[in-house]
Parts: C-alpha cells; structure tokens; sequence
C-alpha cells in the first residue's frame, strides 16, 4: 500500500524542477548579474573601484560597525536566553516579546525612532548638544541603529535550544557544588556552542548588509557615515555602475562565505548530534 504522502515520480521532478527555477530566478541569477557587472570592465577597473578613498571608508565602517555590534547582541542575546530558558519570573513572555519587537518594526521606521530620541530636537537632543555629544549622524548612530535591528538573532536562535534541554543538568551542577558562572561555562556553553555560533553569523550578515535603519541616522556624509550598502546607493544614483556593483559583489561575497560558514557550523552541529546518539 503505497504512503500517503508519495508523490508520482512526475510530480516530485517538477516540483523540484519549479523550486531550482525560482532559485535560479531570485537568488542565482541576481548574484550572476552582480559579479558580471563587477568585473564587466575588468579587474583593474574593479580594484579601482574598491580602493577609492570612499570606498575604502565605507568598507571600514562596516567592519567597525559589525565588530561592535556583534560582540555586544552575543552577549544580550546569550543573557536574554539562559533567563528565558532556565528561569521562570514574572514578566517573562514581556521579555521574550521586546526580543521579537525589531522583527515586526520596519527599520527605516526604527531610524526614524533614533532620530525622535537623539536629534536636534528630539527628546534627548539638546542635552547631548549642551554637553557636546554627537550621536545623531555619526558613528554612534550607526552602531545603535544597527545593534536594535540585530539583536534578536543570537537571543531567537537559543532560547529553543536551550528550553529543549531542559534544567536537569544545570541543577546538577548547582547541587554538585558549581556557581552559576561555572555551571554555565562548562554545562550550559558547551550544548549551545554551535546554535551561538549560528546566531553569530547571522548577526553578522545582517550587521554588514543593513541599510534602512543606518540610511535614516547616518546623515549620509561621503567618506564618514556611510556603510557598504549605502556607499553602493550613492554610486549607482551617480551612475558609477563598475563601482556599484563592484561594493555590491564585495558584500555579496561577504555573504557567500556566511553561508559556507553557516553550511559547516550545521554539520558539525549534526556530526555533534549523531556522535551523542541523538
């Protein structure tokens, strides 16, 4: 008696045909378009690009930017979890919903919230005016703007994990004598290594590639305030097709090896999983 859920042979091959299709029409042929359009002058015209003076800046930006965002959602979002996970308190599911909030906020929307807070007229403006701190186009924008539309990903990546494992272990520790810093250096880190790993790297990618939310804060200022993405928006509308895409296939590059390293970390995790029996 055949299975309710088997297919005729002709329906899984188109099924899988049409998925390979829309793949290839949404995702391949985009990233084909942008290196071909990177290299469509040559490298030396493609190195030129990369290496503008602006260019150069944008790229460190982001990099800055991601290096201090992405420690800092580790850490909140490894918080956040374990709180979740392992402790039952009043205010609990409010938590968890303040973690999903950037989620279902647009980011320019989110920009717009920064801006209400720390512009020139906003709530906390002329106080940081008076005192001579800028935050409001200028780094520190950029790095908060970012970190709120970020911050979910490490804490949304474990809090499953961690409540699937349950507390039996924990509680074992905390009886066998342990403090809550070596229960969770050497119980809790090592069964969330590669689901905090995961977390990381999606962090990361969306740290690099975010534009709404860092378009609205950054003032948009050549050489100082703009991000990969944003540079990439200044040289298309100024018609610098080779530069443009030549930015574009960097971050697109940057995202291939995101996914490579997202590939590994999902086999080694499965690896981890049959070498334990599970």
């Amino acid at each position: 008696m055949r299975a309710a859920t088997t297919e005729p042979r002709g329906v899984r091959g188109l099924l899988i045909l049409l998925a390979l299709g829309w793949l290839g029409l949404i995702i391949l042929l985009p990233l084909f378009v942008v290196f071909t359009e990177a290299l469509g002058k040559g490298a030396g015209a493609f190195a030129t690009a990369i290496t503008q003076p602006d260019a150069i800046a944008s790229i460190k930006l982001t990099l800055l930017t991601a290096a201090l965002v992405v420690p800092f959602n580790c850490l909140f979002g490894t918080a956040a979890a374990w709180a979740v996970a392992k402790h039952d308190f009043r205010g609990r599911d409010l938590l968890v919903s303040l973690i999903d909030l950037p989620f279902s906020v647009s980011p320019v929307v989110a920009g717009l919230m920064f801006v209400l807070l720390f512009g020139a007229n906003g709530w906390f403006g002329p106080w940081l005016m008076a005192h001579g701190i800028r935050i409001m186009f200028a780094v520190p924008a950029i790095v908060i703007a970012t970190a709120f539309v970020t911050f979910p990903y490490v804490a949304r990546e474990l809090i499953p994990l961690m409540t699937a494992q349950g507390r039996a272990e924990e509680e074992a520790a905390l009886t066998l004598g342990a403090n809550g810093l070596q229960t969770f250096w050497h119980v809790t880190l090592p069964n969330i290594r590669w689901g905090l790993l995961y977390g990381v790297l999606l962090t990361n990618a969306r740290a690099m590639g975010e534009f709404g939310a860092v378009s609205v804060v950054s003032g948009h200022i050549r050489g100082l305030t703009n991000t990969m993405p944003l540079h990439v928006e200044v040289l298309y509308n100024e018609y610098n097709f080779v530069g443009a895409f030549a930015v574009a296939s960097l971050l697109a590059f940057l995202a291939l090896v995101t996914l490579a390293a997202k590939t590994v970390l999902e086999w080694r995790h499965h690896d981890a999983l049959a070498a334990n029996g599970h």
